[in-house]
């Protein structure tokens, strides 16, 4: 676990070098809006204007923005390694590339998200509601504004869903492609991402999967039992005494 928390600060630290792009980034969003409106997508305001009628769930959006992508990471890698060792090492290794594709993305193509662009109707909802987890746009925070595209919130639970669904076997797993949907509706809803931006957030995970070797047969279905609670046994047979035959 310690080597995805210096991955993430690594990461961070990345996109900080992004920081103070402004004229690029501002240019970028008004033709990602256009390209969107070009391929008669639903407007990103239609979404956050529906659910901007009620206040507990916008509320709610902005908690899970602010709150549940990174610890969602660790819980779901903590889960793998201990369970499911084989496709921890796979999904592990297909995240790591995902995410250095996409700080490639934040570097070289700065986004303003939908709440900063003027004439998108759309509203800062984090800082409107709470919380925020974003302060001024400046080169002084480790967290860049313009770091729209791709969102790896989106990319990150679509990770999530495909290792858990890869490493289970009910029928229920696909239930699990729930995370990435609702985390689209969060991300989309609350101003923070553009549908483009999520698109290549997951076509990146997509390109990170064909490239990453997947777990070889004989253990892909083989969970790791070390961390597995022991079975309840019944009383263990004593041995049966030896006897010695006799002329």
């Amino acid at each position: 676990m310690g080597l995805l928390f210096l991955f993430d600060a690594v990461y961070k630290y990345g996109r900080r070098l992004a920081n103070g792009q402004t004229d690029p980034a501002f240019r970028h969003a008004r033709d990602v809006w256009s390209f969107e409106r070009d391929l008669r997508l639903p407007s990103e305001h239609t979404v956050q204007r529906a659910v901007m009628h009620w206040e507990p769930v916008i509320h709610t959006a902005n908690y899970v923005y602010a709150t549940v992508h990174f610890p969602a990471m660790v819980c779901f890698l903590a889960y793998m390694f201990l369970r499911h060792r084989a496709h921890y090492l796979w999904i592990r290794r297909a995240i790591v590339v995902q995410t250095l594709l996409a700080l490639i993305g934040h570097l070289f193509f700065p986004l303003a998200p939908p709440r900063m662009l003027s004439g998108s109707g759309m509203v800062d909802t984090a800082a409107r509601f709470g919380p925020s987890v974003y302060g001024k746009p400046d080169g002084q925070s480790m967290s860049n504004q313009f770091a729209a595209m791709p969102s790896l919130h989106v990319g990150w639970a679509l990770a999530i869903a495909v290792g858990l669904i890869a490493a289970h076997r009910s029928r229920l797993r696909w239930l699990w492609l729930l995370h990435p949907l609702v985390t689209l509706l969060v991300v989309v809803s609350t101003a923070n991402h553009y549908w483009l931006d999520c698109a290549i957030g997951c076509a990146l995970l997509g390109v990170a999967v064909l490239v990453v070797p997947g777990p070889a047969p004989e253990t892909a279905l083989a969970p790791n039992t070390h961390w597995a609670w022991p079975l309840k046994r019944g009383p263990r047979a004593s041995p049966e005494p030896a006897t010695a035959d006799h002329a």
